[in-house]
């Protein structure tokens, strides 16, 4: 099997003890190294080498531990039909249901003396028989299947202890003196207590329905916790109107948008959603994608411009070319950055794991430590069966396998609903004691695109005139400054005068025929040279200051004489200041990066509030700043854009790219903030510091609760229906303990 990742949909797991069965058993085949998830019921599986397992022997592997397995198939959006999807959690749903309904009288009857009528115990056992046998069965089939296989997990505690205390029950009322008629019992909290009853049917009917409850609660917290993703994944267009070839020319057909093919041209109408990524064509029109930044504010598109795929058009109408479909689209993109962040595990959670590895069969040494041990104190049987008994039910280790998954769950679920994709538990690690942020200029503190800054003209030419001559000439041609021209003159409404015989000299400037007259403009050295064009002293003074601050000036001649200066730069984001400031509250230190000139450099630093700049920055050299303050102690975040910055994206200690940038920055980074605003890249820092602290909340409290509940059952001070209550009680408050990210709210 040639290298790769392969990803596997689990069935049959109950426990973290599961997903570590599997994990390991995985790892044993040749080349394979494997990460199961109980959480999301997915294993992600890495091979290697000539000789590693290929996808049948992975599978067989696993149904050889006694669990199922199929290659996983990634989310697609929903279908329109009218039948909804199968509730997943509807038969644990009926099987707790019944199980109550039954198992409520044999409680009351068993702690409530007053109740106990004439042989009411063998009421009890005709009620509590279903529930410890129908009811419980998930739990004595798994204990079943995985003693087969030599293993040990919770549904083997489980099992034990509810058919212990109802084994215990069917001996006391059919070989001992408990089936006797008017025999009454009392209940107790304790096992030390000397009239503790001889007949255990409300253990085993209670526990099995607090911990059906649990696992109920649990499954339905893990649904809604992967909402955001199932949400995200549907927001795709159902269907769109491909323009094809006909008798009179193009006609719409209206086809299913998993039908489009790269290259497909489709007409997409206010209100509707562009079916898939691609470049407008004809029109233009404001589009809505706030479901892929978090942004409330349209953007406005022209033809050139891309868009992409399940965004609203909520303006005029698009003729739009396909570029990507299916898996390759902006969308899918998304939803793989999210599941595979989803399968991930906190380098905490590999120690919960290792913990669990050994923690049932150790949980079942204590029981026989506890059982022996009241024997030997001399306790009675009983006191010494109840301690033994919740020793054994009290135990949880689903609290510490579900404590890393349902918070990344939740975590990276609300990050995409804000623009941000969390690469994984190793990102969520490093923000944590992340002291500096480097940033790259352009396109990440800037815009990237060129805007007119400032006109200036002599006495006998006003501003306007002086755009508008500019304007004219560069209307046809295709450079950066030439468009920020063009775009400046239209927004002022300015009539721009149409202009012929354009010529453009690289590096130089253009020229142009308006009129009668020649126009020129480029740069002040070009006109000196080429044209002996001197500029008067407040415009050459002008272009100096311009040029010594790392702007662009170019100079508008008309008749051999010089009429005034364009001042063209980049422009810096307008929430950039605001977001160095959040990242100061952070405890952050920001840091300039740029390829741009000390001037350029220090006026954008001055104009956010950064005091650390590095300017003439190549790629290699921001790949150097960034180890160089790694080894002065920092630890380093890197925020980029550009196919330069990949390598100090990937070398830096958490890489965040922005993800209006290239592809190559955002394979190289942790952390893609897909609106590209500044400000966000606070909320990130922010949700995966959130993220990780529950993790470790959620870990926290797995193991002080285990490690504060064990000695109590041992030591008689439980109750087995406490103890039932109590670990069902565990797993659902780590998982609604990770739901309250949720509620998480953006600074911006």
């Amino acid at each position: 099997m040639s290298d790769g990742v392969v990803e596997l949909d689990i069935t049959g797991m109950t426990c973290a003890s599961c997903a570590n069965r599997i994990e390991r058993k995985l790892g044993k085949l040749p080349g394979v190294t494997a990460t199961v998830n109980y959480a999301t019921e997915q294993a992600q599986v890495e091979v290697a080498g000539p000789d590693a397992a290929d996808t049948a022997a992975l599978i067989a592997a696993v149904e050889a531990a006694g669990y199922g397995a199929t290659v996983h198939a990634p989310a697609a959006p929903e279908s329109d039909g009218d039948v909804p999807p199968a509730d997943p959690t509807a038969a644990l749903r009926q099987r707790l249901v019944v199980s109550a309904v039954l198992a409520v009288p044999v409680v009351l009857l068993s702690m409530v003396p007053v109740l106990q009528f004439p042989n009411w115990q063998w009421a009890a056992l005709a009620l509590a028989a279903p529930v410890a046998v129908w009811g419980a069965l998930p739990f004595h089939r798994a204990a079943w299947t995985n003693a087969r296989h030599g293993a040990a997990t919770m549904d083997t505690l489980v099992s034990v202890g509810v058919g212990a205390a109802f084994l215990w029950s069917l001996y006391a009322l059919f070989l001992g003196d408990a089936g006797r008629p008017g025999m009454h019992m009392a209940f107790s909290w304790f096992a030390t207590d000397p009239e503790a009853s001889d007949l255990y049917l409300e253990v085993a009917a209670a526990v099995t329905v607090f911990i059906l409850a649990g696992r109920y609660m649990e499954a339905r917290a893990k649904q809604r916790s992967g909402e955001a993703l199932r949400a995200l994944l549907a927001l795709g267009a159902k269907d769109a109107s491909v323009l094809r070839d006909g008798p009179g020319g193009p006609v719409e057909q209206r086809v299913p948008a998993a039908s489009l093919v790269v290259g497909d041209v489709v007409v997409v109408r206010p209100g509707e959603r562009i079916p898939s990524d691609g470049v407008v064509r004809d029109g233009s029109s404001a589009v809505d994608i706030g479901m892929l930044t978090g942004e409330s504010v349209p953007v406005e598109v022209r033809p050139g411009d891309r868009v992409t795929g399940a965004t609203v058009n909520v303006g005029g109408r698009l003729v739009v070319e396909v570029t990507a479909v299916g898996a390759d689209t902006e969308l899918a993109r998304m939803g793989k950055l999210v599941e595979d962040a989803q399968t991930g595990k906190a380098a905490v959670q590999r120690l919960a794991d290792r913990v669990s590895a050994v923690f049932v069969p150790v949980v079942i040494g204590l029981a026989v430590v506890a059982f022996v041990g009241w024997l030997v104190a001399g306790g009675s049987v009983t006191a010494a069966f109840t301690a033994a008994v919740a020793t054994l039910i009290i135990a949880c280790p689903c609290a510490l396998g579900l404590a890393t998954p349902t918070a990344l769950l939740v975590g990276t679920g609300r990050g995409s609903q804000l623009g941000i994709l969390i690469g994984g538990p190793q990102a969520l690690e490093r923000t944590r004691t992340v002291d500096t942020i480097v940033l790259d200029k352009t396109g990440t503190v800037t815009t990237g695109v060129m805007a007119v800054r400032d006109v200036r003209g002599v006495a006998s030419a006003d501003t306007a005139t002086v755009l508008a001559l500019a304007a004219s000439v560069e209307d046809g041609s295709e450079h950066p400054v030439g468009r920020a021209v063009v775009e400046a003159a239209r927004a002022r409404g300015l009539d721009v005068p149409r202009a012929v015989d354009f010529r453009a000299v690289p590096g130089a400037g253009v020229q142009a025929l308006v009129g009668t007259e020649v126009v020129l403009v480029g740069t002040a050295s070009w006109l000196a040279s080429d044209w002996a064009i001197a500029l008067p002293d407040d415009l050459a003074a002008a272009v100096s200051t311009v040029e010594t601050a790392g702007g662009t000036a170019v100079v508008v001649a008309r008749g051999g004489m010089a009429l005034g200066v364009v001042v063209v730069g980049d422009t810096v984001k307008p929430e950039a200041a605001d977001a160095v400031r959040r990242f100061r509250e952070l405890g952050l230190r920001p840091v300039l990066l740029t390829g741009d000139n000390a001037g350029a450099a220090r006026a954008v630093a001055e104009q956010i509030g950064i005091d650390e700049v590095h300017a003439r920055a190549t790629p290699a050299s921001k790949l150097e700043t960034v180890r160089r303050l790694q080894a002065e102690g920092r630890t380093v975040a890197m925020v980029g854009d550009g196919v330069n910055d990949a390598a100090a994206l990937a070398a830096a200690d958490l890489g965040i790219a922005m993800g209006a940038g290239t592809d190559a920055a955002i394979a190289a980074s942790d952390i893609t903030v897909v609106s590209g605003r500044l400000t966000v890249v606070a909320d990130a820092v922010r949700l995966a510091r959130a993220t990780l602290r529950t993790i470790r909340g959620n870990l926290f409290w797995a193991f002080a609760y285990n490690v504060a509940a064990i000695p109590l059952a041992m030591a008689g001070l439980l109750n087995p229906v406490l103890a039932g209550a109590a670990m069902a009680f565990s797993s659902v408050f780590v998982v609604t303990n990770s739901l309250r990210l949720r509620r998480f709210a953006a600074w911006s």
